[in-house]
């Protein structure tokens, strides 16, 4: 009897053995839950290392990723998720044969041109492969798990044995690709890229086959014809770089941040022909600059300085290309130069300034020209009262006699031109 029991004990646990094996092994059906290898060693993640979320081994649950953006290094994706989105068949011979550790991402095209992508492994021995897949419909993760979408590229190249760390070895480029499938006979990590329109979505299925892998950077972009000019901020006082809070928006796509960076030094940066960018630049005991451009002006220059106008008592800005009436009364030509004065003292209103009024003149009638100077200033006040300045933190000023008289004389006597300074804007204080 006691051979008998130990007999049949045997056997249960055999077949309770073929049942997990059964489990574990893929087959060419699609199963609706997929289990992680519980005796898998953990990959041990760097404290800088992104967090995968759990749910991202799901296509349903794509990470967003953002042009021109690197996203990583990751920690080590991990499982196939809730469901096997995709596994290899004869209908089917360009996805994976099964998911093994899958992280899936997707990319909205901002604009159109070329796609182009870059996967580096933290890891250069882990064995990754790609499909990107074209958004469909609201049904697309669904069509997905159907096999009834077709992938447009695809990569399952071999692990190339001189692979280097940092170095991206996979993705899509326009460059030094010729397919758009690669298979496992190679270790060529690149399809080529392919044209996409605005507003297109694409999706990124990542699967490392490396049981004990670890993770990886991505970075998705649009290649097109571009300006790339090196843009640096400068303090004309000091003859100097300064690095600055710098933002940069695209305002033909809906505002996309192309820079932003709390601690920009200078260097390229990436424009696409005819768009508008609006720039914001901050730096302490510097004046915040607001620019609105469009990239064609770089279509001659290849640089682009910011001069950065320091709040400290005393300075003055001279400005010329503001132009009045005969009584002094500002006139709309004046607004454009006025404008980008204002965007710099609404930012920063601990500061107190004196408007002053200039006069070309050869002093005939010199209480004439010292009303109708400080005219000018009122002028100019009356202005950025009207665009959001607060009406004390200003005062005006306008030429003395003795000023009126000192300009004549240089003109008469020495021959020398009357200066073109009409309005000249001082800091006369910074609240504390």
């Amino acid at each position: 009897m006691k051979r008998i029991a130990v007999a049949l004990l045997t056997c249960l646990l055999l077949v309770g053995v073929c049942n997990l094996q059964a489990q574990n092994k893929p087959t060419g059906k699609r199963p609706t839950t997929s289990k992680t290898n519980k005796n898998k060693p953990p990959v041990k993640p760097k404290p800088e290392d992104v967090q995968l979320p759990t749910n991202s081994n799901d296509c349903i649950f794509a990470i967003e990723l953002q042009p021109d953006v690197a996203f990583g290094p990751t920690t080590a994706p991990n499982g196939a998720g809730r469901v096997q989105d995709v596994m290899r068949d004869k209908n089917n011979p360009w996805v994976f044969e099964y998911e093994h550790n899958t992280v899936w991402y997707k990319f909205t095209v901002p604009y159109s041109g070329n796609l182009e992508f870059n996967i580096t492994q933290t890891n250069p021995k882990d064995n990754y492969d790609f499909i990107v897949f074209r958004y469909t419909d609201t049904y697309f993760s669904n069509r997905i798990i159907e096999g009834r979408v077709k992938p447009v590229a695809a990569c399952f190249s071999a692990v190339d044995s001189t692979a280097k760390a940092g170095v991206p070895h996979l993705g899509m480029r326009v460059k030094d690709a010729t397919k758009l499938f690669i298979d496992n006979k190679s270790t060529q990590g690149f399809v080529k890229s392919i044209p996409v329109k605005k507003g297109e979505i694409y999706y990124i299925a990542l699967d490392n086959l490396s049981s004990k892998g670890a993770g990886h950077t991505i970075k998705v972009s649009i290649q097109v014809d571009s300006y790339e000019p090196t843009l640096v901020f400068w303090d004309n006082e000091l003859k100097k770089r300064v690095d600055v809070d710098l933002l940069i928006l695209e305002k033909n796509t809906d505002n996309r941040p192309i820079v932003k960076n709390p601690s920009f030094r200078g260097g390229k940066v990436k424009f696409v022909p005819n768009f508008n960018y609006t720039l914001y630049a901050k730096k302490e005991g510097y004046f915040s600059v607001y620019k609105e451009f469009n990239s064609n002006i770089f279509r001659d220059d290849t640089l682009l300085r910011v001069m950065l106008n320091r709040t400290v008592k005393g300075t003055a800005f001279n400005i010329n290309d503001v132009y009045f009436d005969d009584n002094g009364a500002l006139l709309p030509e004046s607004d454009t130069a006025l404008l980008n004065y204002i965007s710099m003292f609404r930012n920063h209103t601990d500061i107190t300034l004196q408007i002053k009024g200039f006069v070309q003149s050869y002093g005939v009638d010199l209480e004439r020209d010292m009303e109708l100077s400080l005219k000018r200033a009122q002028s100019v006040k009356d202005f950025f009262v009207k665009n959001g300045i607060e009406e004390d933190r200003m005062t005006v000023a306008g030429m003395t006699q003795n000023e009126i008289k000192r300009s004549a004389a240089a003109a008469l006597n020495k021959g020398q031109s009357f200066s073109e300074t009409k309005i000249k804007l001082i800091i006369t204080g910074i609240k504390e």
